[in-house]
């Protein structure tokens, strides 16, 4: 016989929108992977579903413990994943466990819960008829700077997750990308007491966080381009700031975030260019 892999959405910080379907098969599983083992007893507790073994499952042993996940459900037994808060694989542990249980002719069900994209997209005001979920932005400025300038053009909307105290050079990438005056919302504590939706233009939200970073879970909306882009002659550009005096590293810098060329490609021409001007 073999088992089912349950994907549970749980939480995103209120503790009541824990659906009763979920909290009914965390009850009833056989084995839990939490990808926090303590947020998962309290979570468990409110459920009251104590009695089943929880195992870690966090992004640095998902690949291992996939293996025991597979044997569990070789034999027969409940298996649910939750991640420490909201729907397990986005972003979060889960997408490789169900990988190796399909693989394996396992039955896998998911169990809908809340989600931070959708109550930030839902909350920002922007439109909702067309999005796109990046997930967390690059950590590396060269390239988050090429991410964003390869979206130039996106004319859905954006929705990124990011930690707290990366918030406002994220949003200075982006006005740097998309133009001061592109509208986002930075959604913050969503479902929790203090939740709040800051509105405005990328401009204003890069000069409200320039001094103090948001607190707690943020979730960034971005408003998609409703228009194109000007074409960028990209040759004229780099001959312009080379130049200027710029070398070539410097120059190319520059241009990653207003084409979403990788930086080594805008170096070499650079250096070509250069090379022409001696």
């Amino acid at each position: 016989m073999v088992g089912t892999l349950y994907i549970v959405g749980t939480p995103i910080g209120n503790l009541e929108d824990l659906s009763p379907r979920a909290a009914r098969v965390l009850r009833e599983a056989d084995a839990i992977y939490a990808e926090d083992t303590r947020s998962a007893k309290v979570l468990l507790a409110h459920a009251g579903a104590g009695g089943g073994p929880v195992t870690s499952y966090f992004e640095g042993n998902e690949a291992e413990r996939a293996e025991g996940l597979v044997a569990a459900l070789a034999a027969g037994k409940k298996v649910a994943v939750i991640s420490e808060a909201g729907m397990p694989g986005v972003s979060d542990p889960g997408a490789r466990g169900v990988a190796a249980a399909v693989a394996a002719g396992a039955r896998v069900e998911v169990i809908a819960g809340p989600s931070a994209v959708l109550a930030a997209l839902l909350g920002s005001g922007l439109a909702t008829e067309r999005f796109t979920f990046l997930g967390f932005p690059p950590r590396e400025q060269g390239a988050r700077q090429e991410l964003f300038g390869s979206l130039r053009s996106e004319v859905a909307t954006m929705i990124f997750y990011e930690a707290p105290d990366r918030v406002h050079a994220t949003l200075d990438d982006l006005a740097k990308a998309f133009g001061a005056a592109r509208r986002v919302s930075l959604g913050r504590e969503l479902t929790k007491i203090h939740e709040e939706h800051v509105r405005g233009s990328l401009g204003e939200l890069v000069t409200r966080y320039a001094a103090q970073a948001p607190l707690g879970e943020c979730t960034l909306v971005v408003e998609g381009a409703t228009a194109a882009p000007p074409a960028i002659d990209i040759e004229a550009e780099l001959e312009k700031l080379l130049a200027e005096g710029l070398g070539p590293r410097d120059a190319a810098a520059r241009l990653v975030i207003k084409t979403g060329k990788p930086r080594r490609e805008l170096y070499q021409l650079a250096l070509s260019l250069r090379s022409r001007r001696a």
